[in-house]
C-alpha cells in the first residue's frame, strides 16, 4: 500500500517538474504581453483627440495590414478579410471575436 502511494507520489512529482518550464515560459509570454499593452496604452494616451489621421500616427500604431482575397473573384460585393496588426499588441481581431461570443451567450435563468 505504501509503495503504491509512494510510486504515485513520485510519478506526480515528475509530471509537475516536467511542466514547470512550460508554465514559466507561458508566464514570461504573459508578462511580455502586459508590458506591450502598457506601452501601447501610453502611446494612445498622447492622442486622445484626433482631428486628422496622419502618416505619423498610422506608423506609430499600426505595424501592418493584411488584406485577404475575395471569396468570389471579380465581385465587388464579395466579402474580404482585412487584418490590422497593431504595434506592441498584434492582431486585435481575436479580442473582438471573444467579446462578441461572450455577449451572445445566453445567461442561465434562476429557477425558484
Amino acid at each position: 500500500m505504501f509503495r503504491k502511494l509512494s510510486d504515485d507520489y513520485l510519478l506526480e512529482q515528475k509530471e509537475i517538474q516536467s511542466s514547470i518550464p512550460k508554465k514559466e515560459e507561458r508566464l514570461e509570454k504573459l508578462k511580455d504581453s502586459v508590458a506591450n499593452v502598457s506601452a501601447f496604452l501610453e502611446k494612445a494616451k498622447q492622442y486622445t483627440k484626433l482631428d486628422t489621421l496622419t502618416a505619423e500616427i498610422l506608423n506609430l500604431f499600426i505595424a501592418r495590414v493584411e488584406v485577404g482575397e475575395r471569396e468570389e473573384r471579380y465581385s465587388r460585393a464579395a466579402p474580404q478579410a482585412i487584418d490590422i496588426y497593431y504595434r506592441d499588441i498584434g492582431l486585435l481581431d481575436n479580442f473582438a471575436e471573444t467579446d462578441a461570443t461572450t455577449e451572445q451567450a445566453p445567461t442561465p435563468q434562476e429557477v425558484a
